[in-house]
Order: C-alpha cells, then structure tokens, then sequence
C-alpha cells in the first residue's frame, strides 16, 4: 500500500499558497481537456452541436505567427473534425482599454482574410463581428445581475489593467469584460472553449453565470450548458524583443507580412552571445522561444533543432527560424493574396455569418425572456 504525505504548509506564504492552488487548478483543468479532445475525435463527426466551439479575436490589428500557431491552426483542425464552430470578431472590445477604434474596418477585414487564409470553412465556420448581433449584447443585462463588483475586480484581466491605469480611469466596458466574454461563449450554448491557462479565470466566470443563470431564473433546468476548456499546447511565446509578443509593442510577424519583411524582423529578433545553440529556457529564454517557434512551423522538438544548428550561433538559427516560417507560412499567404482581390466575397461571408449568428442570438435571448416572465 502506497501513502502520500501532504506536504507542509507551515512556513508556506500566501503567494506559495495561491500557486499551489493555481496549479492543482491547471493541471485538472488540463486533465479535462486531454479527455474532451479525444471525445471530440471519437465522437464530432456524428454530433457537430454536441461540442459547439466560440472562439474569436479583437481586431486591433493583424494576427501574428502567435495567434497561428495557438489559435488558428487549432480552430481549423476542429473545424474538420466536425465541430460546429462559431468566430467572433470582438469589434465592442476594441474600446474596452483605448479611446478610438482606429482602422477598424480594415482589421476586421484583415481577421476574416487571415480566417479564410487558414482554412476557415465559412459553410461550417460561422464568423460574425459583436456590433451586428444585438441579441448578444442583450444578454450582458441578466447576466450583469449575477456577478459582483468583488468579483468582476478580481478578474486577472481587470486587475492588470487596473494596475497599470494610474493616469487613466478604469472603463465600465473593461470592468465587465468578463460578462461580455461570457455572453459570447453562451448566447450559441458553446460547449467548449479554446483557451490558454492565463484565460482559465475568463471561463471560470462564464460557467458560474451560466449555473447562477440556471438556478435563479430558470429553477434548476439547464438553459445554458457550463463550457469546457480545451487547453492549447502552444507555450506562450516572446516577441522579437525578448518580451511578450504584442501587436501594441510591434515585437510580433505578422501573418500578412511578406517574406521579405519577416526576415527583417527575425534579424533584429533578440539572442545572446554564446555561439553554441542550447534549448535553455530558463537561462537562455530569448534563444528557447526562437527555437520553439522554429519548432512549431517544422513539427519537431526544440531541442532538436537546437542540436542541428550546433555551433552555428545566433546568425544559423535566425536563418533557420526565417526559413521555417516563411516556407510554412508560404501558402497562407498565397491564399489570402487571392481573397484579398475579391472584397466582395470577404464581405459577404461577414453578412452571412452576422445573419447567422443573429438566429442563434435571438433564439437565445427569446428563451432567457420566457424563463424570466418577460415575454409580454
């Protein structure tokens, strides 16, 4: 017979404390998701609507290589296997933490490029943008009845950004972000959710108001199903700056750049001085992230590309790294040259979808009315 022994948590802080917890939290949540994953293998093709996706990108700017390699190419990988799978372009969140939209017309033109580029199947992908379903946004009213201003602030989301809003007021919009997110996972009854482990606490909140839901207004019946995490496999990535890759920093590839233009940027990517190539994440992290991503476009291990360039040092990675990308990337961006000469095509899925998800949305705030009382 086997024993544990708990460990003792004595001398233990508060920070050690919430990380254990933290991380016992990850790895069930991680558990969960292994098994959904091969229940979605064994069983989507003969239940699309039984692992209903919502997933989705703010349109800020152009996608670049990290939301390829976490989001992308997993959405379409679903997409074939069945899935029934809805896309929101976050055009609300857009005003979330900035005083204008900027060139929102063309990003949002840009994602859905990027999205048919990919393989997004708009026949059984259904792609729509926040401000042309006003069903959806309906829903954040009932669903604003059910969490606190304690709980909304102690979302990570909020929280960083309030840390970081001396100079500037924190908005309505950025405070209740987390019930907009969960008005987009749960006004199509999506089941599952693609996420990473900084999001974990987003869909946390989602499925509380779902059950909250459930239980206040619709005595107990299951309106809104509790979604699921499915967990990307993809480790965060750092921008060519050695910090995290971000489209406001412009330490990020862009998918739409050129060949040309992404092997600039790699060059300029940052490394170190030692000439022999290691996969060191912890003391060299500038290095490791450069080898992963080379790694995630050849489908091999870090440290196997690490061991092939050898003594090579910084310049035989960069070009390494230059050469998977862009021979990886090569029909993406073929592709979404050819729809970028059709904007009337582009157009019209965003029409069909917005109509869609418009149904979807409909139905929806329909029944949150009649299980309310308020179908007058």
């Amino acid at each position: 017979m086997t024993t544990t022994t708990k460990p003792s948590v004595r001398n233990a802080s508060v920070d050690d404390l919430v990380a254990t917890g933290e991380s016992a939290t990850y790895a069930a949540a991680l558990d969960r998701s292994r098994v959904l994953d091969a229940l979605i293998d064994e069983q989507a093709a003969a239940d699309p609507t039984r692992f209903r996706m919502l997933t989705g990108d703010r349109p800020t700017g152009p996608l670049h290589i990290g939301h390829y390699l976490a989001s992308l190419r997993n959405r379409v990988r679903l997409q074939d296997k069945g899935v029934e799978t809805f896309v929101v372009i976050a055009d609300y969140q857009v005003i979330t933490d900035r005083d204008s939209v900027g060139e929102i017309g063309a990003n949002v033109q840009g994602l859905v490029l990027d999205y048919l580029a990919a393989g997004l199947d708009p026949e059984r992908s259904t792609i729509f943008t926040h401000s042309a379903v006003p069903a959806l946004n309906q829903l954040m009213l009932p669903f604003l009845s059910l969490v606190t201003d304690a709980e909304l602030r102690r979302n990570p989301t909020v929280k960083d950004e309030l840390a970081l809003s001396s100079e500037r007021p924190l908005s309505g919009l950025l405070l209740t972000y987390p019930v907009h997110q969960a008005a987009d996972i749960l006004f199509c009854h999506s089941r599952i959710v693609p996420v990473g482990r900084d999001q974990l606490p987003h869909l946390e909140q989602t499925r509380s108001i779902a059950r909250r839901f459930n239980s206040r207004y619709a005595a107990g019946h299951s309106v809104f199903p509790e979604p699921e995490a499915l967990l990307s496999d993809v480790p965060l990535l750092l921008g060519t700056d050695g910090t995290k890759m971000s489209k406001s920093k412009g330490n990020v590839i862009n998918l739409r750049d050129s060949a040309d233009e992404t092997a600039a940027r790699i060059r300029l990517a940052r490394t170190d001085s030692e000439r022999r190539i290691t996969f060191e994440p912890d003391r060299r992290p500038e290095v490791a992230n450069l080898l992963t991503i080379a790694a995630l476009f050849l489908e091999r291990s870090p440290e196997a590309v690490a061991d092939e360039i050898g003594d090579g040092g910084a310049r035989a990675l960069k070009q390494v790294v230059t050469e998977a990308v862009n021979h990886s990337l090569a029909g993406h961006r073929a592709r979404r040259a050819d729809f970028a000469r059709d904007p009337a095509y582009v157009t019209s899925v965003l029409h069909e979808g917005n109509a869609r998800a418009n149904e979807v949305a409909e139905r929806s705030l329909a029944t949150v009315r009649a299980v309310m009382g308020m179908s007058y």
